[in-house]
């Protein structure tokens, strides 16, 4: 399916001694781009983190951002650390003895001495598992995201081709009569410029001016490009640089066809195709 580059995931997880989040966010990129804002204890699952997005992203820019908060109930209740306890208790007998005027340790320096209350070593293979797991699972949630947005694109671009090809379909048919009646009308202008006695050049400036404006070839690839636009919409994957490609491509005929234009239909025809074509190029930009 075509993927936008746009798309959200969020994920939590309960760990101990904090509550884990994680958000991944993606935004239009010409290449693949991810950044990452992690917390000091995480930072060594950075490699990891950017191997399993780059397995579901092609392209885009891609925010990863994790956040570690304090779980409501307080640490004291993973208990306390009884070997640093004993060293503590000791080290102050040593200390009191060769300096009997020290004060003692309050309890709240005891509890607020690093290492004391016993916690989950956040650095532990186990507890890296369940996080790329879970990240694992968020970026499948962002590429799910994208896909749903994909959707929507692919929606808007069929409508807009749709809307062309019409628009084609319609102009056609009238534009033999278009050239006709233009056709007479120089050739009225070029006898009076000219007069009856040159008959060869008033037919040679006709034979060339009507060669300029001849608008077949810009159809018939206007034509093209947007059956083309329909295979790449439906053949999926990464499509964004190739249809922004025949949306230049697009642009292009267009342009040329309202410089060829011989009335004001085909001018109006023109200028509403570039404004399709447009439309459908602003969207084009956040195709994956």
């Amino acid at each position: 399916m075509i993927q936008s580059m746009t798309g959200f995931a969020a994920r939590s997880l309960p760990l101990m001694p904090a509550n884990l989040t994680l958000e991944l966010r993606s935004v239009n990129q010409r290449y693949l781009e991810i950044a990452f804002r992690l917390p000091d204890e995480l930072r060594v699952l950075e490699p990891a983190l950017r191997e399993l997005i780059q397995k579901r992203i092609a392209r885009g820019k891609v925010e990863c951002r994790m956040g570690l908060a304090a779980p409501a109930v307080t640490r004291s209740s993973n208990g306390l650390n009884a070997d640093l306890l004993e060293s503590l208790r000791r080290w102050q007998a040593q200390v009191r003895q060769a300096l009997p005027e020290a004060a003692a340790l309050s309890v709240g320096e005891v509890l607020g001495w690093p290492g004391m209350q016993e916690e989950a070593n956040l650095a532990a293979p186990e507890l890296h598992a369940r996080i790329l797991a879970e990240a694992a699972l968020a970026a499948d949630e962002l590429a799910a995201s994208r896909e749903r947005e994909g959707g929507k694109l692919t929606a808007f671009l069929l409508d807009r081709v749709a809307s062309a090809e019409a628009m084609l379909r319609e102009l056609g048919p009238r534009l033999p009569l278009l050239l006709r009646q233009h056709e007479e009308r120089l050739a009225a202008k070029l006898m009076e410029a000219l007069g009856e006695e040159h008959p060869e050049r008033l037919a040679q400036e006709l034979a060339l001016f009507l060669q300029k404006i001849d608008v077949a070839e810009e159809l018939a690839r206007l034509e093209a490009h947007l059956q083309e636009v329909r295979r790449v919409l439906d053949k999926g994957g990464a499509a964004g640089k190739r249809l922004d490609f025949l949306m230049q491509e697009l642009h292009r005929e267009a342009n040329t066809l309202g410089s060829k234009s011989v009335g004001l239909e085909t001018t109006r025809a023109a200028m509403e195709l570039k404004v399709l074509i447009e439309q459908m190029r602003e969207q084009v930009q956040n195709i994956e």
